[in-house]
């Protein structure tokens, strides 16, 4: 956190609980039931270099609401020849949703040369993703990841600009909490970037893993409205490594590692919100197994675990 964050700062940070970052003005972008949506983030299988086309048949066959691709993969199928409007034909056909995306575009950085081309990154992976029918689109702190703190009052006018260029598209950017990053490593950081963005459709896209890799812990969840926390990351972490040693290659299906599930998913879903729970994996072990049945796995598992924490 910035040297400059001041008691003002830390004092707006500290209403994200009555605030619940839900910005007085239009109302988000994107609407959803008041039911738990199940997505497949394709990370889950990126071992396996399927393709985005199989991607989209995997998540479908598992049975998933939703899929979560990666816009490197988008962009490769399109340099293939793919179409990503027939493909969002068949995601729809499939009876899927696009409920969001993994981008990295350079958007908080200090380099106005460097935050220019990565708002036009974030252009053409919005245009790309609304072909495909997309609703929202992550924005972690890539370019500030690795160069420390960051002045979280100038992070929250770039986001804010981010915001404002979704709208062009009918895209929700939400920042996103990298727990191994010198930026945004903390729940409390993310959401004072979307609070103090003023911006109406402003969300946070918290993980599971992230919030233990950065020391969050999962208490902030509650505090959270259903329009700043509309997509949460699932996974789970094992008990034999310490939070400054586990890496993203660690994180397991969820209920097969000590996270706090039942608190977790208390806290984000109740009756009168919706979430979309979106697995996330990168494990290697799992890249070695059969695709279908890895996102099986994690489905059911990620039922499981929800079963036994709301019933």
């Amino acid at each position: 956190m910035s040297a400059g964050l001041n008691r003002r700062a830390w004092l707006g940070a500290s209403v994200v609980a009555a605030a619940g970052v839900a910005v007085r003005g239009e109302s988000p972008v994107v609407k959803t039931s008041g039911t738990v949506k199940y997505s497949f983030n394709t990370s889950t299988i990126r071992g396996q270099k399927v393709g985005l086309d199989r991607e989209v048949e995997i998540a479908a066959q598992a049975g998933y609401d939703a899929i979560e691709p990666w816009t490197g993969t988008i962009n490769n199928f399109v340099k293939n020849g793919g179409s990503l409007k027939d493909l969002g034909k068949k995601i729809r056909d499939l009876g899927l949703t696009v409920e969001s995306a993994i981008g990295f575009a350079r958007w908080i950085v200090d380099d106005d040369a460097e935050r220019a081309k990565g708002f036009e990154e974030a252009k053409h992976d919005m245009d790309s993703l609304q072909q495909l029918g997309g609703k929202r689109i992550a924005a972690p702190p890539v370019g500030a990841h690795d160069k420390g703190p960051v002045d979280l009052l100038k992070a929250a006018d770039r986001y804010r600009q981010l915001c404002e260029l979704g709208r062009q598209f009918g895209i929700v950017p939400e920042v996103e909490v990298w727990g191994f990053s010198k930026a945004l490593s903390r729940l409390g950081e993310t959401a004072f970037v979307a609070l103090e963005s003023a911006h109406p459709d402003a969300t946070i896209l918290p993980d599971i893993y992230h919030l233990f890799k950065g020391g969050s812990g999962f208490e902030g969840l509650r505090l959270l409205s259903s329009s700043a926390v509309q997509i949460l990351h699932v996974n789970d972490y094992p008990a034999d490594l310490p939070r400054d040693k586990i890496a993203d290659r660690d994180r397991v299906y969820p209920g097969d590692g000590i996270a706090p599930m039942n608190e977790i998913l208390r806290s984000v879903i109740r009756p009168d919100r919706p979430i979309v729970l979106s697995l996330e994996l990168f494990n290697p072990e799992y890249w070695k197994q059969d695709a279908l049945q890895v996102a099986r796995t994690g489905l059911e598992k990620t039922k499981a675990a929800v079963a036994k924490a709301v019933g």
